[in-house]
């Protein structure tokens, strides 16, 4: 019932363009106390970590990302992005695109998210609260005045225009798959470039037609976040982008104890984040987490495999819990970036939309060991989520973060000094 009357008010004609927070977020609309979170600390953090001389001109800088999405991986990588890039002394927001299409569409998901599998009955609250504390969180972030997607003339204004990270290019996205925007498209800024942005599931040897590749011409500075949107991009344009980490690695927040719920207190818990596992990963998780005496927790999605759920958490609440775990097992690209930033053992395994992008991530950070396999042993397994990742993995994650930060220094310098694409 809930479900029903919830797609009905969002598909009513009379309801204002993408009113969303006005019908069944409003209980959330307080904004959130963001400044006492480990990551919104990254302004003071990484302002005094850069060194005398890298503070360069200040300008103004708009963002254009996947930034309304009821997904962690993308709350988070816009949220880091834009505060990354305020810490560095430039007054960024994020470009505020609306579009009810999109809008509907991403509601539809969050209330049926682990679709094929069925949403419950019982679960359809829980997902219902969880999306308004996305909504609730998303007053958080730093924002222009919303502009509507197909007119993007809110877009002047800024010196630098930002494209990325996220699937902003996905020629197979769902929604917003062939959006002109995230090309450049009408955007009016003196320089566009792009950071980390990325193709997501469509694959390099497709290609891209002409009109793409003209888009991604007007580009300043291009830079991506997996192997496979480098090698359509150098297809496109004969020469290859830089290759930088996502946000969510590349802004490293200050280091603060998290905060965990009930459900985990003076627990030893596991995150389990994604859905649709294979019979053969699950069995795998089960078997270790029974051998060590480990409590699984699903964080955002109903697993019935694991020991409890935690379905309706916010966007903070998620980043607190991962922080805290002791192991993180996951199918999604930001499970395995989550893990990576705070240094905790984890498992991940393919899955069809997000193969790509994952192994991209795994292969540049040398964390190939990670993704298992059917084929995987039981004690390769317990080495993977009985401690840290390797030492080696870290440390080239630190070298990818200098490449990221000079590859920024260049193509935000002033104009004059910036080199050319």
């Amino acid at each position: 019932m809930i479900f029903s009357l919830l797609i009905k008010s969002f598909a009513n004609r009379s309801c204002p363009h993408l009113a969303c927070e006005r019908l069944i977020f409003t209980c959330g609309r307080r904004r959130l106390r963001a400044s006492t979170h480990p990551y919104t600390k990254l302004r003071g953090c990484l302002h005094r970590a850069l060194p005398c001389g890298r503070r360069l001109q200040d300008m103004n800088i708009g963002v254009l990302t996947l930034h309304r999405c009821i997904n962690y991986g993308s709350f988070w990588q816009a949220r880091c992005l834009v505060e990354g890039l305020r810490a560095r002394g430039h007054q960024a927001v994020l470009l505020d695109h609306r579009s009810r299409r999109a809008g509907m569409a991403e509601l539809r998901c969050a209330l049926q998210p682990v679709l094929p599998t069925p949403v419950r009955a019982s679960d359809r609250p829980l997902y219902v609260s969880k999306t308004r504390k996305f909504f609730s969180a998303f007053l958080s972030l730093p924002c222009s005045p919303s502009f509507s997607l197909d007119d993007p003339g809110a877009t002047h204004g800024h010196d630098v225009v930002v494209v990325g990270s996220d699937e902003v290019w996905n020629l197979r996205h769902p929604w917003y798959s062939g959006c002109a925007l995230f090309f450049g498209e009408g955007v009016a800024s003196s320089r566009l470039i792009s950071y980390a942005a990325s193709f997501g599931s469509y694959p390099a040897d497709q290609g891209l037609e002409p009109c793409w590749s003209e888009r991604l011409r007007s580009f300043d500075r291009i830079s991506v976040r997996d192997l496979n949107s480098r090698a359509l991009v150098g297809q496109a344009l004969g020469k290859e982008p830089e290759l930088v980490l996502d946000p969510c690695l590349q802004f490293a927040p200050a280091q603060a104890q998290p905060a965990l719920p009930s459900i985990t207190a003076a627990l030893s818990c596991v995150a389990v984040y994604g859905h649709n596992f294979s019979p053969w990963f699950i069995d795998k998780v089960r078997r270790w987490a029974s051998r060590h005496g480990q409590r699984l927790v699903s964080i955002g999605y109903r697993n019935d495999w694991a020991d409890a759920q935690w379905i309706d958490a916010g966007p903070e609440e998620f980043a607190d819990f991962i922080a805290g775990s002791e192991a993180v097992v996951t199918n999604f690209f930001h499970g395995c970036v989550f893990a990576l930033r705070h240094d905790k053992p984890f498992v991940c395994e393919r899955s069809t939309y997000r193969s790509i992008k994952i192994a991209d991530l795994m292969g540049t950070v040398g964390a190939e060991a990670h993704l298992i396999s059917p084929d995987t042993g039981e004690q390769e397994c317990d080495e993977r989520l009985s401690g840290p990742p390797a030492a080696a993995i870290g440390q080239r994650i630190r070298n990818w973060r200098h490449r990221s930060d000079t590859y920024l220094d260049q193509a935000l310098a002033p104009a004059g000094a910036a080199a050319g694409r």
